[in-house]
């Protein structure tokens, strides 16, 4: 089987008309906590919204308060432009920025007179029995309004069933992963990243078949040589693997991340008590770790970085930031003495969602390269 497609990052109406084609209901996804499998169950397309190669977000500016990250301006920017050909949206306020989204697309549709099916769950920032229980609450009122959106009654069996599908594609991305721990990968950084980014592309159990063709060809690709350092990145949204490839470039191979359009979006398995499958959902989805949003894990996030920069073996740590930056605008700040204590070096990037300082990032990671390899 081909699998080509995992390495296009760039978005593909191709899925979402073919599914929309067939009469069915394709939704946009903005932050990593709107459960997908809840979206599945009912039939529904889930999209996980990006704005890779988004080069002008002049309307959406417009629309956007100036203190708005260019991530989610470009996202905005999309939906107005016909970049993504949706039903509609559903986020939870896993940040500002993703809410920000929801408002503007929500007044933007009204007053061109196309309003669609948007909606918004809360996300609690704290871990407890009260806020699961209101979590969950929130996701009854989603599998409702998805319900009526569709008319496909959402079960339990059909929860499980959903659940079990996307437990299968964790499996299968956590195998592309252990493939980055190896002296000499089969994969770049750049590579590994879009291969995450083309979940968001299609639906899972084409992505499923796509990923179990890439690994039974791994015997057959070549090693990843002549790297000078073995690197992390962590931080803001990053959809652009040429982000990556400017690192690469320069000769750090990045062999590991915590970003929530990469490996955070996948995680372990999601396990389930039958008795209780929508409470399962909602615990796991605020018990696991994907970023510095929750009050009350931050030890536990910081703890995550360093564990996986030492299972990796990395030489140094790319902490990029996009500007404002509600979630990691200032995590750097709690994280440094983790990494210190480490031994592990770390890069502070800023950037902006297009891709205009490239020549900037190749000086800096150059340089960063350069100290690594010395202090190695």
């Amino acid at each position: 089987m081909d699998y080509q497609k995992l390495f296009d990052a760039r978005i593909s109406k191709e899925f979402v008309s073919a599914w929309r084609g067939a009469g069915k209901k394709a939704l946009g996804v903005v932050c990593c906590h709107v459960p997908q499998e809840i979206l599945h169950s009912a039939d529904i397309l889930p999209i996980r919204l990006r704005a890779t190669d988004c080069n002008d977000y002049s309307e959406a500016e417009v629309w956007m308060s100036s203190f708005s990250c260019s991530f989610a301006k470009s996202i905005l920017q999309y939906f107005i432009d016909g970049v993504y050909e949706l039903d509609g949206l559903v986020t939870s306020d896993g940040c500002m920025q993703a809410v920000r989204i929801y408002d503007n697309w929500r007044a933007y549709t009204k007053k061109s007179g196309k309003e669609q099916t948007l909606i918004e769950i809360g996300a609690p920032r704290m871990n407890s029995a009260t806020t699961k229980a209101y979590y969950k609450e929130e996701l009854k009122i989603l599998a409702g309004e998805l319900e009526k959106l569709t008319g496909n009654k959402i079960t339990d069996e059909k929860l499980l069933k959903s659940i079990e599908t996307y437990n299968e594609a964790r499996r299968l991305v956590k195998q592309v992963l252990e493939l980055q721990k190896a002296e000499n990968p089969v994969i770049t950084g750049a590579e590994a990243l879009t291969i995450m980014l083309s979940e968001n592309n299609m639906p899972i159990e084409e992505y499923i078949e796509l990923l179990k063709a890439f690994l039974a060809d791994v015997p057959n690709r070549k090693p990843v040589t002549g790297h000078r350092a073995r690197l992390m990145i962590i931080g803001s949204a990053l959809d652009n693997p040429k982000y990556i490839e400017a690192i690469e470039n320069k000769g750090g191979l990045v062999v590991a991340d915590t970003l929530c359009l990469g490996s955070m979006a996948f995680g372990d398995e999601l396990i389930v008590d039958k008795t209780d499958v929508l409470g399962s959902i909602a615990n796991y989805y605020l018990d696991r770790i994907v970023c510095p949003r929750m009050i009350d894990n931050r030890d536990a996030l910081h703890d995550f970085i360093v564990k996986r920069a030492v299972e990796y073996k990395v030489d140094g740590l790319l902490y990029q930031k996009m500007q404002n930056c509600e979630c990691w605008g200032g995590e750097n700040t709690f994280l440094e003495p983790a990494l210190k204590e480490a031994g592990v070096p770390i890069l502070y990037l800023e950037r902006e969602e297009k891709l205009a300082n490239i020549g900037q990032l190749e000086i800096r990671a150059e340089a960063f390269i350069e100290m690594v390899e010395k202090e190695g």
